[in-house]
């Protein structure tokens, strides 16, 4: 299956309400558990840039296992 014929399943699938959920609630998740690994009290921009970075390679991580 090539990249384009994969995204469109992936597009369809994401129509399904509780298939939506699962991946907004996955997405969330990598992105607070990250945050909550922070030690500082305040975020700068640079900061929240970095944990969204992890926390999308965490769950690109999850979603390739």
């Amino acid at each position: 299956m090539n990249s384009k014929k994969t995204f469109d399943l992936l597009k369809k699938e994401l129509q399904d309400k509780e298939i939506y959920r699962g991946w907004q609630s996955n997405i969330a998740m990598a992105f607070q558990d990250e945050y909550n690994n922070q030690k500082k009290k305040y975020m700068s921009k640079i900061d929240i840039h970095r944990i969204s970075n992890k926390a999308a390679k965490s769950f690109l991580s999850i979603l390739l296992k």
